[in-house]
């Protein structure tokens, strides 16, 4: 099994917890962070791996950024040398009338793009950038935070576009976790017909 242990610790935080790609989507998460909480249980739950996650911190600025930061190096390490993976993943999926899809890319050359395509572009923009999670303090920037730490030290190619809408920004986010779950777990899989590593190079840094 694809596993690893999570530790980061700073003068701000202390994170640590497991993570297990080849997993069933158990998910135990405490940041402080409610709908961070909330987005990463869905985002292990969609991509089948186990993780549990315990994390605290001065600012939740720091928080949100240093969680990327620590399971995007798990991630990393969980993959080894990434033999016999698929290292493509894409998932379009819809929820209520909110559509976006996830491309992936396990490259070892990181790269986060977002974009809107969809007929309701401005007001879905209006969603991203001004719109708070429920209740919240929570917002857009912050999973933003969370990709660019996660995507940087997993060695991730990550394209997302939303496709439908506007919903609302629990909708949006919520949609792009769990596709980033569901491709993430067709990226890691391993094809039987893939002898080592998949790059005419010949490694993936």
């Amino acid at each position: 099994m694809r596993q690893v242990h999570i530790t980061r610790n700073t003068n701000e935080v202390k994170i640590s917890g497991k993570l297990a790609i080849d997993g069933s989507g158990e998910a135990r998460v405490s940041t402080g962070i409610e709908p961070l909480n909330h987005l990463l249980t869905l985002w292990a739950f969609h991509g089948f791996f186990d993780l549990e996650l315990e994390a605290r911190g001065d600012l939740q600025h720091h928080l949100i950024e240093d969680i990327g930061i620590a399971l995007g190096k798990a991630f990393a390490r969980a993959l080894g040398e990434k033999e016999g993976i698929r290292r493509y993943g894409s998932f379009s999926l819809v929820m209520d009338e909110v559509v976006v899809e996830v491309n992936i890319d396990i490259s070892g050359r990181p790269v986060l793009h977002g974009g809107v395509i969809a007929e309701q572009k401005e007001e879905i923009m209006r969603v991203l950038e001004q719109e708070k999670f429920d209740d919240t303090s929570f917002t857009f920037t912050h999973i933003q935070e969370f990709l660019h730490g996660f995507v940087q030290h997993a060695g991730l190619s990550v394209v997302y576009v939303v496709k439908s809408g506007p919903g609302d920004l629990h909708h949006l986010l919520e949609a792009l976790c769990k596709a980033m779950g569901k491709a993430l777990d067709e990226a890691t899989q391993i094809d039987p017909r893939r002898k080592g590593v998949p790059s005419t190079k010949g490694i993936i840094d």
